[in-house]
């Protein structure tokens, strides 16, 4: 068998060693499969990458914007950015309750702490509320405006600063109560305000429960141990225990308006409306309203009975404080919440603990005095249910 390959000499041990040349090999091309892998593993590194860095930014935005004290976020509302001296706004909306008003309290300490801070103006929009809650917070911007509070820098540097209320939708009853530290009140042409009042409210199921055969057994130690209990028709001995404490309420709150605006001392029980008015049926009937009777007021029957100083905006609101402080350049300023991990990612408030909650549920019907307007009843019950 012949071949074109050449041959070595022999040697002297064996037959001639034969050369086989090397071919170079060809060049390699991966398969179309194997490229669109490698790009697709690429690709989602360098996602992971910067999905990673934004997640580390956004950390630190949200810390950084807490402040070393872990304060709130401060946003710029209005005057001259560049102003040495604020005036802050703070927001006080919806019922007035235990564990709800965290967010207001944080506002009031920062004001307080804040040396830049000279004047304030109070936003309020609730119906009120529960009638302990309403007095945390009436203390502390009355702390705030004497410069006393404890919740302020302990280098004895907290200053007094003018409150100015401004009123939205509703400033009512407990909303109200907590207006009285300020200097003054205003409130936007459709502000319903007043319900200078208190009021306690049971349910009763007992002619229910005795129709259909449901007794409840209870064994006690004391006269009114069971009062306001939903299965009994409440004595007049029970229903006085809870008449004193909504008459002591009721004094509290009158003692906190006049407090707050002494031309209205021992004016509050006094008539302001009382004439004769026809029904819809056409009869008539004696029509009296006093300041105190626990019903709501339009923003001019407010003005003309003493109840607040003017009507206006936000806006107006902001420049009476500049007034009462006596500033020059100001700027306003707002607080606001700060935002959780999980809502800044998603841009939306995130709640834990959503859900049905027995616990929850029975602190709303609770028994509890509540400085509320009227027909805010719901609004209270499900404000203590959150």
């Amino acid at each position: 068998m012949s071949s074109d390959l050449p041959n070595t000499p022999p040697t002297p041990d064996g037959p001639p060693l034969r050369v086989v040349p090397v071919r170079e090999a060809p060049p390699y091309r991966p398969s179309p499969l194997a490229g669109l892998f490698r790009w697709l593993f690429r690709t989602a590194f360098a996602v992971s990458v910067g999905f990673n860095l934004l997640l580390l930014m956004m950390v630190a935005s949200l810390g950084g914007g807490l402040g070393d004290s872990g304060g709130l976020h401060t946003r710029y509302h209005s005057g001259k950015r560049t102003a040495a001296d604020k005036i802050a706004v703070i927001h006080l909306d919806g019922v007035i309750f235990e564990g709800l008003t965290g967010f207001a309290q944080k506002q009031i300490e920062q004001a307080a702490a804040d040396d830049s801070v000279k004047a304030v103006v109070l936003r309020v929009n609730s119906p009120g509320g529960s009638i302990t809650a309403s007095d945390d917070l009436y203390k502390r911007l009355t702390e705030l405006r004497d410069g006393t509070s404890p919740r302020a820098d302990a280098d004895g540097t907290n200053q007094a600063k003018p409150i100015v209320v401004s009123m939205g939708s509703m400033a009512a009853s407990g909303g109200y109560y907590v207006a009285m530290p300020a200097k003054y009140l205003m409130a936007e042409e459709t502000t319903i305000t007043g319900s200078i009042g208190v009021y306690a409210s049971f349910p009763n199921v007992a002619k229910l429960a005795n129709e259909h055969g449901v007794v409840m057994e209870v064994i006690k130690k004391g006269d009114v141990k069971n009062s306001g209990s939903m299965f009994h028709e409440m004595s007049p001995q029970e229903r006085q225990v809870w008449q004193d404490m909504v008459d002591n309420a009721y004094g509290r709150f009158l003692q906190v308006v006049e407090t707050g605006r002494p031309a209205l001392k021992g004016k509050l029980t006094q008539d302001v409306i009382d004439k004769q008015m026809k029904g819809e049926d056409g009869k008539t009937f004696h029509y009296v309203r006093k300041r105190a009777d626990g019903g709501i007021f339009t923003a001019q029957q407010a003005q003309e009975y003493g109840l607040i100083d003017g009507v206006g905006y936000l806006e107006d609101a902001i420049t009476k404080a500049k007034e009462l402080a006596g500033l020059g350049e100001y700027k306003a300023v707002t607080y606001e919440r700060p935002q959780t991990f999980m809502g800044a990612f998603l841009g939306a408030d995130v709640k834990a603990g959503a859900g049905f909650d027995l616990g929850k549920l029975s602190a709303g019907v609770q028994p509890r005095l509540w400085y509320l307007a009227p027909q805010s009843e719901l609004a209270g019950l499900l404000a203590a249910s959150k």
